[in-house]
């Protein structure tokens, strides 16, 4: 059992006896490390024992116990302090209730009331205790959850769906530089010129490895990574001379990964708020093509932010966005090269793959987020997809292994 550590200050031993002798300190969860019959010896051993409770007599030699309360507020202000004189004047309790002590008692303490202080005082620093572990708690997740939490602050943040006050805001608690970033710079690999076979898994693992590479040959540099909605590795750096580094990702994928990818660079431009418009010129000169009509950008970003939806539709999305059904489906499928239904399909299982590379989220979970009504719906368009179950992804087993690992 863990006790909460006590030190008795009093120029008289009797009474630091009598404390002692009169409270069931083992019942308490307490135990008194240290005695001190004077205010230097007290704060001394208070420091060396790190106590939890000191119960401190006012009138000391050497050290005031005003002076030695003071002392242990600057050098240990989670420490209680109880008060335990014969002092009955009222400017010792002044001084003593500006000082935050706990508890004022006068002497001969009773028994029953010194329980009953040292019981609240007790539960006092459980409680702290307590919530301090769920703090702890708390700051491990977020910790744990980081990278998921930069790739969607980072996505909303390239939407232009951010204020400056927001964007600062979310720098600060992610712990990323406050400022916008020097660089931006995307990732291409068109896996889809690679043989039919290639499942989702093979897929993400072959992402996962350029982005490793690139991540080493940026180390030093202030960065951020993650995917946008179209599968793109797009990396936020905030040095200038990473650009120099940027170059040569391609020349090390194709040596350490035997695959050919494609790198574009962009420096940003304006103000921090305005980064999507760098995000889109590195874009369109990445893919050597024109930016995508007003519409199908609206499109795209209805999808990135209803897609959670299992009731999305074509009908639903042209209706929000006051456009003809049949004029948005060919206009999509023209600019985007694939059908709304195959491309939303696409974005609920590219982010339910992430969910279950990244969290600890049920599959049912993970469907309800990925915008499927049910578990064995999402399963089966999962597996279609990429080969695999959503359980056998998570379990890192490959689309030619899939027969061989029984759910």
């Amino acid at each position: 059992m863990e006790y909460w550590k006590v030190m008795i200050a009093d120029d008289e031993d009797i009474i630091r006896e009598g404390i002692k002798q009169c409270v069931d300190w083992e019942g308490l969860g307490l135990q008194v490390v240290a005695e001190a019959e004077d205010g230097e010896e007290a704060l001394e051993l208070a420091l060396h024992h790190t106590v939890h409770i000191a119960l401190v007599d006012l009138n000391m030699p050497i050290m005031h116990g005003i002076e030695l309360m003071k002392r242990l507020r600057e050098q240990l202000p989670g420490c209680k302090i109880i008060v335990i004189t014969g002092h009955d004047e009222f400017v010792f309790a002044q001084e003593s209730i500006r000082l935050q002590v706990n508890d004022y008692i006068l002497k001969p303490a009773e028994p029953k009331q010194l329980m009953q202080v040292l019981r609240g005082v007790r539960d006092e620093l459980n409680a702290v205790r307590e919530r301090n572990q769920h703090l702890q708690q708390a700051s491990k997740q977020i910790s744990k959850n980081f990278p998921l939490l930069r790739e969607r602050f980072c996505q909303e943040w390239l939407d232009g769906n951010l204020t400056r006050e927001e964007i600062l805001e979310q720098l600060h608690f992610l712990q990323l530089p406050l400022e916008r970033p020097e660089l931006i710079g995307i990732i291409r690999w068109r896996w889809e010129t690679h043989p039919s076979g290639m499942g989702e898994k093979e897929r993400q693992l072959f992402l996962f490895a350029i982005e490793n590479i690139a991540a080493e040959l940026l180390e030093t540099y202030p960065k951020v990574f993650f995917r946008d909605a179209a599968g793109l590795i797009v990396i936020l750096l905030w040095h200038e001379a990473g650009e120099r580094i940027m170059a040569g990702v391609e020349a090390a994928v194709r040596c350490h990964l035997k695959i050919a990818v494609e790198v574009g660079i962009q420096p940003v431009e304006g103000e921090m708020e305005e980064l999507a418009s760098s995000y889109r010129k590195c874009r369109a000169e990445l893919a050597k093509e024109q930016p995508l009509s007003p519409l199908v950008r609206r499109a795209k970003q209805y999808i990135l932010e209803h897609y959670s939806e299992y009731g999305l539709t074509l009908e639903a999305m042209a209706g929000s966005l006051q456009a003809s059904p049949v004029y948005l489906s060919r206009l999509f499928k023209q600019e985007l090269g694939e059908a709304f239904g195959t491309y939303l399909t696409q974005i609920r299982v590219r982010k339910a793959a992430q969910l279950l590379h990244s969290t600890e989220m049920s599959i049912h979970e993970v469907a309800e987020r990925s915008g499927y009504e049910t578990q064995h719906y999402f399963s089966t368009s999962f597996k279609k997809q990429t080969g695999v179950s959503p359980l056998q992804f998570r379990k890192g087993v490959l689309p030619g292994e899939a027969g061989r690992d029984n759910e």
